[in-house]
């Protein structure tokens, strides 16, 4: 083949290619200015707000800001207990010792460790018969002074007849009359002597003084007993009705002793240490003569009647106690209320300007979770609840 035949074929595809490679670099740089236009649109996009966003309202006085997510509560009409919480100790109403009143062995043992016993009730008997023939020596000694006193009378009564007859010396009839003196005397201790022991017999019978529960036995049959033993015989613990030692801020005091004195009654809640379950619901009783000095409290104790047997001695619990209530209250949730330079406010929702408004309010009694508002705020309105600390008069949310 000759080569320059084909010099003229190769001259003759050298323009269209050229005309490709500048079509392709056109369509580049246009692809490019779009890709630009596009990203520089949605950058402003992104940190420009819509028309109605920037009708909408402002952050802080900057118009066109975006609007802030918040947490809203609606104030309600509320009755509000005004409750006092505090750590109080299970006292029982009685705790006796029981001990015997004479020395002797002992005979039987009549109850069980940890039985609840009625006053009156037999708990234990001592060996009665040395007392018994103790009373039996009494009771005759008494006998044998009445019968001669009896006599001495009978003596005296026909002095007196022969005195009347002038067959007998008066200083005869008086002397018959010291002695019926003296022998009525003698009659008395007599008597007084077999009452003691009486009494003496009737102390074999070791009784429960009060009503409770009975500890852990202290003496076995067969152990000889006496009044001077220091642990006795059992210990028996008041537990129905119970009562609870808490105490309450000096502060409280004034009104407590005026709900008292008006005759109102205090609902008083005992809980157990994780005051999720209620052990048993009692009233106010009293309150302590003094202030404690080191903490400032005063001692208050509250009633139980302890039915179901939830409230040990000596258990702690945690005690509420309901001063009073406030009826018909507007309260809102206590993360409504701030506290700025000027006082307390919070934040009003203007449902249809979607904005908030500063208010400030002067707040009354709180709950845990409720504030009572005294003025400043109506029922139905719209406070923030949350996300206030990003909010000013007037933003939008």
């Amino acid at each position: 083949m000759d080569p320059k035949a084909e010099t003229p074929q190769t001259g003759a595809e050298t323009p269209p290619r050229r005309r490709i490679s500048r079509r392709a670099s056109i369509i580049g740089s246009v692809i490019a200015v779009i890709i630009l236009a596009g990203t520089g649109w949605l950058a402003w996009h992104l940190t420009h707000p819509s028309a109605d966003s920037a009708a909408g309202g402002f952050v802080g006085g900057r118009r066109g800001a975006p609007a802030t997510t918040v947490g809203v509560a609606t104030a309600e009409r509320a009755s509000i207990p005004i409750v006092l919480e505090a750590l109080g100790t299970v006292t029982p109403q009685a705790s006796v010792r029981v001990t015997p009143q004479v020395s002797g062995v002992m005979q039987k043992v009549l109850f069980k460790e940890g039985q609840m016993v009625k006053a009156g009730e037999l708990l234990a008997t001592i060996d009665p018969r040395q007392f018994e023939m103790a009373l039996m020596q009494a009771t005759g000694q008494r006998q044998r002074d009445e019968a001669q006193l009896d006599s001495a009378r009978v003596q005296l009564q026909r002095y007196k007849t022969l005195l009347e007859q002038d067959s007998i010396a008066r200083q005869d009839v008086d002397t018959q009359a010291a002695l019926v003196k003296q022998l009525e005397g003698t009659v008395v201790i007599d008597k007084a002597n077999e009452g003691t022991a009486r009494l003496n017999l009737g102390y074999t019978r070791v009784v429960a003084p009060v009503s409770g529960r009975v500890g852990l036995r202290t003496v076995d049959v067969g152990n000889v007993v006496s009044s001077g033993d220091a642990n006795g015989i059992a210990l028996i613990t008041q537990i129905t009705p119970i009562d609870v030692v808490f105490a309450i801020p000096q502060d409280q005091v004034g009104e407590l002793q005026q709900n008292a004195a008006k005759g109102v009654a205090m609902q008083v809640t005992a809980l157990d240490r994780t005051r999720a379950v209620t052990l048993d619901t009692g009233t106010f009783a009293s309150l302590d003569n003094q202030v404690d000095i080191t903490t400032g409290t005063v001692k208050a104790k509250a009633r139980f009647t302890n039915s179901e047997l939830k409230l040990y001695p000596s258990q702690f619990v945690n005690v509420r106690l309901q001063v009073r209530t406030i009826a018909n209250a507007i309260v809102v949730p206590v993360t409504a209320v701030r506290m700025g330079s000027n006082g307390e406010y919070v934040y009003v929702v203007n449902t249809k300007e979607r904005t908030v408004s500063l208010r400030p309010i002067k707040r009354g009694q709180a709950t845990v979770d409720k504030v009572v508002i005294a003025s400043g705020l109506e029922a139905g309105e719209r406070v923030i609840t949350e996300g206030a600390d990003r909010l000013k008069d007037g933003a939008s949310v």
